[in-house]
């Protein structure tokens, strides 16, 4: 039959959420009345979602998240963490992305800091856009390797161009003078033109004595703390403790 070698020829060109479709329509009497345009629209749109679907699950995978399930819809707003809930649902609309803004989370640990940043890059994925997670000592080392095996570059290139970065655990441990020239070049290479979210225990004003040297910390806070908004997270218990979770033994 002429529809068979049709639905072959779609799955031949891998449009296989179309074949379904149109193989569901031909297995059920309820689509027979329909006009013709409307059940192509119907096997179209199987196809976009399939598509749109599978290219967000690619994005997510690629961020490596470290908590890859974590979404803004499960947000836990308790009493004690005293979360701007506003602030929190217009980041999450990615209004600071369109700006080239960045974002950074105040906690102290196990606040929850890495729960929100990652609900806020999958939100970023969900609109389509790349997003990279990492911890600042694998960054670090990741540019020192790069520098000493000569691509550093094309690294910096890398980080440069992904739209949403989020930075973790920043500034937990004081820097080499090394280091720190290693993170202006990433801070300057992003500034006013993508986004970064930097996880932190430590406000602005602290962040200086844990870079170091005093012409870089001023060059990569000033670049960082004027197109940033803060969110803090201000409860004193751990998440954890909050749900009553039992530590592991």
């Amino acid at each position: 039959m002429l529809i068979n070698e049709t639905l072959s020829k779609l799955r031949e060109m891998k449009l296989s959420s179309m074949a379904a479709s149109l193989q569901h329509q031909l297995d059920s009497g309820d689509f027979a009345e329909l006009p013709f345009e409307d059940r192509l629209s119907m096997v179209v749109d199987a196809e976009w979602a399939s598509r749109k679907s599978n290219r967000i699950k690619r994005l997510i995978r690629r961020a490596a998240y470290a908590i890859p399930g974590a979404s803004l819809e499960d947000i836990d707003y308790h009493a004690d963490r005293k979360l701007d809930k506003p602030l929190i649902m217009r980041m999450g609309s990615g209004s600071y992305l369109q700006s080239n803004h960045n974002l950074i989370i105040l906690g102290a640990t196990g606040s929850g800091k890495t729960f929100l940043a990652c609900a806020f890059g999958i939100a970023a994925n969900r609109s389509g856009l790349p997003v990279r997670y990492i911890r600042l000592p694998e960054l670090l080392h990741d540019l020192a390797l790069a520098r000493a095996e000569g691509y550093y570059q094309k690294a910096l290139k890398a980080y440069r161009q992904v739209t949403l970065l989020i930075i973790d655990e920043w500034l937990l441990m004081p820097l080499r003078e090394a280091e720190a020239r290693d993170l202006l070049d990433i801070i300057d290479a992003r500034h006013k033109r993508v986004s970064t979210i930097f996880c932190s225990q430590w406000d602005v004003p602290g962040w200086h004595e844990k870079i170091g040297e005093p012409t870089l910390a001023d060059a990569i806070c000033d670049r960082i703390a004027h197109d940033s908004r803060v969110i803090t997270i201000q409860a004193k218990d751990s998440m954890r403790k909050l749900k009553g979770i039992q530590p592991e033994t």
